[in-house]
C-alpha cells in the first residue's frame, strides 16, 4: 500500500521547484493534492501535468483573505485537508549597511507571516474535523546560524524553526503533528536569482558561486528538489506520529545538529 493513501495535502508555492517536486511525490504515494501559488496560471500547467489527483488554487500567503479562500477551495475540491506543507518563500541578500525596510518586510511578511497564518487556517480546519494532521514547514540551513550577506534571510528561517516548535508543542494536543525540513542548498530556478546577488555583492562571476557551493557540500554536490521528497513523504505518513516539533536537516551532510 501506498504510504499517503487516500491523504489529501495543500502545498503552497507549488507550482515549480521544490514544491511541485512534493506534490509529484505525494501523488506517486497515493494522495491528493491543491497546488497553491500566487500564479494562478502556473498553478494550473503544474496541476493539469500532475492529472486528476491535482487541483490549482490561487493563494498569495501575504493576504489573509487570499489564505482563507484557497484553503476554502482546496477543502471544496479535495473533501478535507490531512497535511499541509509550507513552502511558498522569498530570498534576498545585501550587506546590513545596505538593507532595506521594505525588503525586510516583504520577506518577513511571506516568510515567517505567510508561513505562520497559512498554519492557523489549515490548523482551524483539522481542529474542527477532529482527526489531527500532518503540517511540514520548509526552514532551512540558513535558519541555522548567520551568514554576512544573508541576514533578513537567514533570520526569516531561524523564525520558521522557532514557530514549528512552539506550534508543534501547540498542536499535537489536537493530533497535529508540525514539523520542519531544513534543506541546504538546492538547485534549481531559484539559484538563478541566489547566484547574481552573490555575483553582484562579491564581485563573482555568473555562475561562480553556485559551482563554489556545490563544491563545499560533503555529499559532492547541490541537493535537488527531489533529494527532499523523502523526508516529506516521511513527515506526513503514519510513521512520523511521534515526532513532534523537529527541523530535520536534508543537506547532504553540510549542518550537523
Amino acid at each position: 500500500m501506498r504510504r499517503l493513501e487516500g491523504k489529501t495535502a495543500l502545498i503552497t508555492g507549488a507550482a515549480r521547484g521544490i514544491g511541485k517536486a512534493f506534490a509529484d511525490a505525494y501523488v506517486r504515494e497515493g494522495a491528493r493534492v491543491a497546488i497553491a501559488d500566487i500564479n494562478i496560471s502556473r498553478a494550473r500547467d503544474a496541476a493539469s501535468s500532475i492529472g486528476e489527483a491535482a487541483l490549482a488554487v490561487e493563494m498569495n500567503v501575504t493576504d489573509q483573505a487570499s489564505i482563507d479562500s484557497a484553503v476554502a477551495q482546496a477543502i471544496d475540491g479535495l473533501g478535507h485537508i490531512d497535511i499541509l506543507i509550507n513552502n511558498a518563500a522569498l530570498f534576498s541578500a545585501a550587506p546590513i549597511s545596505e538593507i532595506e525596510r521594505v525588503d525586510f518586510q516583504r520577506l518577513f511578511d511571506v516568510n515567517v507571516s505567510g508561513t505562520l497564518f497559512t498554519l492557523q487556517a489549515v490548523a482551524r480546519h483539522m481542529i474542527e474535523r477532529g482527526k489531527g494532521g500532518k503540517i511540514i514547514n520548509m526552514a532551512s540551513q540558513a535558519g541555522r546560524r548567520g551568514e554576512p550577506l544573508v541576514a533578513v534571510y537567514c533570520a526569516t528561517k531561524a523564525a520558521v524553526i522557532s514557530l514549528t516548535q512552539s506550534a508543534g508543542l501547540n498542536l499535537i494536543e489536537h493530533g497535529i503533528n508540525v514539523n520542519a525540513i531544513s534543506p541546504g542548498v538546492v538547485d534549481g530556478e531559484h539559484w538563478d536569482g541566489v547566484d547574481a546577488f552573490f555575483a553582484k555583492y562579491e564581485n563573482k562571476a555568473p555562475g561562480q558561486k553556485k559551482k563554489e557551493v556545490g563544491a563545499g557540500v560533503p555529499f559532492g554536490r547541490m541537493g535537488t528538489a527531489e533529494d527532499l521528497t523523502g523526508m516529506a513523504v516521511f513527515l506526513a505518513s503514519d510513521e512520523a506520529k511521534y515526532i513532534v516539533a523537529q527541523t530535520y536537516n536534508v543537506d547532504g551532510g553540510q549542518w550537523m545538529n
